[in-house]
């Protein structure tokens, strides 16, 4: 494990960090995505970095970053392979759903817990399951139920449960070690893309937690804030940020492919000697490129505002600014999924026949992207972001906005 020393750098530093994590996960990306393995090793890779414990507090070991930074380098890794990129996330968010919801105590205790250990989070919290029964058993909360999607799962050394409590509406976060007896991940992601997210179903058998580490309750009470809901807008800026990192590696490695192997088209009457003289590929990728470039320049507005509220007394959000924030995040992710779909498909307009070959991989981005952008309608958000510049409607606060 790296020392604390070690771990205190600056924004810039740990994004180039973040740069060099992904340029050796694209190396063998396409083979390692055909294989579709427990990415032991890949996040192996994200602890001995320190990128897991990017957002921790320094005194305990962490990078004691901003959110700003988090998803950049979450983008980062997601050039490299997109499926990290989600798994280095989720991470971010899962650790940080104890600022979001607990109490001062309790957010000391796990911060202190996953950054000294260097752990990494997965979350059994998918709202669109039946959620899971939580009874009570004197001074303890057991969980148990099912769950179709766990992201981090079987990598996981903690994982962020969410239930309700038996006999009333109360849903109650808490969170617990990944390995025992009452946790069963089971081995059925198999999905076209991000495959290597771990992200398949769990069963959660009478597993027990303390009232006390139930997240944000006192004396068994929860006292709600609107800092509360930012767990929504904060994740779908995730994945805002994974996509545009799976776009972004998608036309860096077509743009490499053309450079060295495609050839120009002898018999359009305009002959060329090399592909980079071909009007329509150069047409083609600096229509992709402005399009990622704004993308980004919109990904990262919406980050620069998120992270300045994350960062502010949880007291001080209002629902308005919360919702400001919401439609900032929708118009984003829907920017970025637009994008991105149209340069997984186009590369291979660019890059020729035969760049459909197996070995490159080059079908992996739009595959990602495809599979993941799936998570929740695109067209919901651009509904959102219609009725706020519409009729000046703020999106309500749900599991999905």
């Amino acid at each position: 494990m790296t020392t604390t020393e070690d771990r205190v750098r600056s924004a810039t530093e740990w994004l180039a960090v973040a740069k060099e994590v992904a340029a050796e996960l694209a190396v063998n990306a396409a083979e390692r995505d055909r294989k579709n393995a427990t990415p032991t090793a890949e996040v192996r890779l994200l602890k001995e970095t320190g990128l897991v414990t990017l957002l921790g507090p320094v005194e305990h070991g962490g990078g004691g970053q901003s959110w700003e930074t988090a998803y950049r380098v979450t983008r980062e890794v997601a050039r490299g392979d997109g499926s990290i990129g989600q798994v280095l996330g989720y991470h971010y968010l899962w650790a940080w759903a104890a600022r979001l919801v607990a109490t001062d105590d309790q957010i000391a205790a796990v911060e202190e817990l996953y950054t000294r250990n260097n752990f990494v989070f997965g979350g059994a919290v998918n709202p669109r399951d039946s959620d899971l029964k939580i009874t009570e058993d004197g001074d303890e909360l057991v969980y148990k139920g099912h769950k179709s999607f766990s992201t981090g799962s079987r990598i996981s050394d903690l994982t962020v449960l969410e239930g309700v409590l038996e006999g009333t509406e109360d849903h109650i976060f808490a969170i617990v070690p990944s390995e025992q007896d009452g946790i069963v991940f089971h081995d059925d992601w198999d999905n076209i893309g991000q495959r290597l997210t771990e992200s398949g179903s769990v069963t959660i058998t009478d597993v027990r937690v303390p009232w006390a580490s139930a997240a944000g309750y006192v004396d068994k009470k929860f006292h709600p804030l609107t800092y509360n809901t930012l767990n929504v807008p904060a994740i779908q800026l995730v994945f805002a940020n994974f996509y545009l990192g799976i776009a972004q590696g998608a036309l860096e490695t077509a743009l490499a492919y053309t450079r060295e192997h495609t050839r120009a088209w002898p018999y359009g009457g305009d002959d060329k000697t090399s592909a980079g003289e071909e009007w329509y590929i150069l047409e083609g990728y600096g229509d992709l490129q402005a399009k990622l470039w704004a993308a980004e320049a919109l990904v990262d507005k919406a980050g620069t505002a998120i992270s300045t509220v994350l960062h502010a007394p949880r007291e001080e959000l209002t629902p308005e600014a919360r919702g400001e924030i919401a439609v900032l995040v929708a118009a984003a992710k829907q920017r970025v999924i637009d994008t991105g779909l149209e340069i997984g498909t186009k590369i291979f307009e660019l890059t020729g026949a035969r760049a459909s070959a197996t070995k490159h991989g080059f079908d992996r981005f739009w595959r990602n992207l495809r599979t993941h952008s799936l998570h929740d309608p695109v067209a919901y958000k651009r509904r959102e972001v219609g009725a706020y510049a519409l009729l000046n409607e703020l999106p309500e606060p749900t599991w999905y906005t």
